[in-house]
């Protein structure tokens, strides 16, 4: 039994007639007969009352009618639901992002979702280091990291540029200046992320190479941690500045520049080269390709 013989089935007993379902079908009426001889040896009895010709169907062939209905529905509820994959009305991407590049998304993640409304996104949160390794085993569509993948197996697209800042409560004492060298910065309590990361290293790496010392008080799991911190005047803090645009806007943080740093934060896009991403996905992707920051190349990079 194949899903043909019962669209020939179905349309016989709409029709109530071998010659018209074989017209409506564009098919011969021998063509016809032979499709439901062989569905009634797939079931073992007769469909149509014999003597009716098609008129009557049998109760096997009212059985029949019911699976066969549910059946072609089904088909056509796939049909339909890969037209709107491809024409991006359902579908889901999954991405994966550290604390902190979450916030360089959310302007397009809104954009998308407005754009279109059916398809489903998940983020999730994951350690920057771990994003090739899920990407590559289909755990994720897209990651996104702040450093050129190595794995050949994965494709990469600049998505945002965005530079560390040094971030301070209003009334703190550097709270008026726009840059600051670093040896104003020997005294002052820094509120760390725990977690290690290359930009984490540099800063440690510039104080040490100015001979100004990094004291790091306390350390905390999260950028909001620590912008909580810095408001309630516990310590400065050194974060990338698209974590503290809000904050800066209202007043509640300063932003400042270490006048001997100038640490660029790239984000990439990375994704697996093949299987190709889905439509959702690379429509994501193409997204955020448009709105690459100047200067960027358009191609995307191979892994080395």
């Amino acid at each position: 039994m194949d899903l043909a013989s019962l669209q020939v089935f179905q349309t016989v007993a709409r029709e109530r007639s071998f010659s018209r379902a074989a017209e409506k079908l564009y098919r011969t009426q021998p063509a016809v007969s032979i499709a439901i001889r062989k569905l009634e040896n797939w079931v073992g009895q007769p469909l149509f009352v014999r003597g009716s010709g098609a008129r009557v169907l049998t109760d096997a062939g009212v059985l029949l009618s019911d699976y066969a209905g549910r059946m072609l529905n089904l088909r056509e509820e796939i049909r339909k639901g890969m037209q709107e994959l491809r024409g991006m009305e359902r579908g889901q991407i999954s991405l994966g992002v550290n604390e902190s590049s979450i916030h360089a998304l959310l302007p397009v993640l809104s954009r998308f979702q407005q754009l279109h409304p059916g398809i489903h996104i998940r983020v999730h949160r994951v350690f920057s280091r771990d994003v090739p390794r899920e990407v590559l085993n289909h755990h994720l569509d897209i990651g996104v990291i702040s450093y050129l993948p190595e794995e050949r197996e994965l494709a990469a697209v600049e998505a945002y540029r965005d530079s560390l800042v040094l971030v301070v409560w209003p009334g703190h004492r550097l709270a008026r200046r726009q840059e600051v060298p670093i040896r104003d910065l020997g005294t002052e309590n820094f509120v760390a992320h725990i977690v290690e990361s290359p930009y984490r290293q540099r800063v440690v790496q510039m104080f040490a190479r100015h001979r100004v010392p990094l004291r790091m008080g306390l350390e905390l799991p999260t950028i909001e941690s620590i912008k909580r911190c810095v408001e309630m005047k516990k310590g400065v803090a050194i974060v990338p500045r698209m974590c503290v645009e809000q904050e800066v806007a209202r007043g509640s943080l300063r932003a400042l520049r270490i006048r001997q740093m100038r640490i660029v934060r790239r984000l990439y896009l990375v994704y697996r080269q093949d299987p190709p991403l889905k439509p959702a996905a690379r429509e994501f992707v193409e997204m955020i390709r448009r709105k690459r920051p100047r200067g960027t190349a358009p191609a995307p990079f191979a892994g080395r």
